[in-house]
């Protein structure tokens, strides 16, 4: 059977034992490039995808998958799923209600190119970087690109297929002036092949690496901070947990209950989008066959909404907005698709510390207290001209208090793909503590 009619068997035999069925079909394709100067390392082609079942039957939720489509392997799955539904002791679970969505190609021909095009887009990266009289080594350049198809069908109505692309170049350098050596990774995504720019990306990755050769150590105090889009993103992503209906739902957001409250400056406006024009993931509706809708979580400073599945919005009374997210191998949960901060009317760094990029935020960031305490690297900005690199040392704070104190924002968005699509422009925060030398 091919997953259309394995869908339509699976459904079927779910009424015929009086449950509820929602399926995910997934078949995602992967093809990455890999080079080091001229020589090509690897070019890899993959495929993986299979059935995700959620199961509901007396109130009870269970979930099984199988990446074999022949009756035998179908009926176990459901089985399985039913059998996993019976050992549940929560009898609030349902599959909501849906209709058919139709077919929605956000990909058209993005990813249309020759083979030897895209090796090109991946030697032309490692050749930018190479070209630069300070580097010691360009150790990796990389196309990668994916190719996402989504099916969602339910007993409930659900019918509707997503298509969507993802491209990616990247490389890592090391670059060095006597023996000070700085290592950096630059990427670019974009969802169209011929939107990516490898010379230009390179060459914008080695201006910033060679900035921060010889760079000094940081004195600790309280600075003006101008969070570039990378370093904020970053920031964003982590705490995107602080808008989860589920983080809400269990008791673990700071930001449970504040709806209609101030919880940041009033130049922030914080979105999701999932049709926003230029965002990386697109779509038409979520994993639970609902609709998706442009949700503003902040409004100049103020809470106004949660991102939610169908179980958030009815545990917390409020409106569902088509923000389920799973793999076919997964439980439903909740999730940003295009997180933004909006840009603003733009800024110009005058004193302070410029932060290029922030290490280990999942190590040193806590989305549930929004505690951060953070090794980063930028430069020192006098008169809104760089004056050197600086480095060995730590920014910390708390995400929300860091927010109340932004006090302007740029007018550039850029994109990244952190297992969603976030971007931010540059950010400026107020008297932020910086520990150093």
């Amino acid at each position: 059977m091919n997953r259309e009619e394995a869908s339509a068997y699976l459904i079927d035999r779910a009424r015929t034992l009086d449950s509820a069925l929602e399926l995910l079909a997934q078949d995602d394709r992967e093809f990455t490039v890999k080079a080091q100067g001229e020589r090509l390392e690897e070019v890899k082609q993959a495929r993986q995808g299979g059935i995700g079942l959620r199961v509901v039957k007396d109130g009870k939720t269970g979930y099984a998958y199988t990446e074999d489509l022949a009756r035998k392997a179908l009926d176990w799955a459901l089985d399985e799923a039913v059998e996993n539904a019976g050992l549940q002791q929560d009898t609030d679970g349902f599959i909501p209600s849906s209709q058919a969505l139709g077919d929605h190609d956000t990909l058209g021909e993005g990813l249309s190119a020759t083979v030897e095009e895209k090796l090109e887009t991946a030697l032309t990266y490692g050749r930018t970087l190479q070209a630069d009289p300070r580097t010691r080594r360009a150790f990796l350049s990389v196309y990668a690109e994916r190719e996402l198809n989504r099916q969602v069908t339910s007993t409930e109505g659900a019918s509707g297929r997503i298509r969507q692309g993802l491209a990616l170049v990247g490389g890592g350098v090391v670059m060095g002036e006597g023996k000070i050596l700085k290592q950096s990774f630059g990427t670019q995504w974009s969802p169209e092949f011929h939107a990516l720019e490898p010379g230009r990306t390179a060459q914008l990755q080695l201006e910033q690496t060679g900035q921060l050769l010889n760079a000094r150590r940081l004195a600790t105090g309280r600075y003006t901070a101008y969070f570039e889009s990378k370093a904020f993103r970053d920031l964003l992503a982590v705490f995107s947990w602080l808008w989860s209906g589920k983080s809400v739902m269990e008791g673990k957001s700071r930001l449970a209950g504040r709806i209609g409250e101030s919880v940041a400056s009033e130049v922030v406006n914080l979105i999701d989008d999932p049709e926003v024009a230029g965002g990386l993931l697109n779509q038409a509706f979520d994993v639970e066959g609902q609709p998706t809708r442009r949700t503003t979580l902040i409004e100049r400073g103020v809470l106004k909404a949660f991102l939610h599945n169908t179980r958030t919005a009815r545990a917390l009374s409020q409106p569902p907005n088509g923000h389920a997210m799973r793999s076919y191998k997964g439980a439903v949960e909740v999730g940003p698709s295009n997180l933004y901060l909006a840009p603003g009317a733009g800024l110009k760094p005058d004193r302070g510390v410029v932060i290029r990029e922030v290490m280990g935020v999942h190590a040193g960031a806590n989305p549930i207290s929004g505690d951060f305490s953070l090794q980063a690297l930028g430069l020192w900005m006098e008169e809104g001209t760089p004056q050197y690199g600086v480095e060995d040392f730590v920014v910390s704070g708390n995400f929300l208090e860091l927010l109340r104190g932004i006090r302007a924002v740029g007018n550039e968005l850029k994109w990244d793909y952190l297992g969603f699509a976030v971007a931010s422009p540059l950010v400026e925060v107020a008297g932020l503590s910086f520990a150093g030398a």
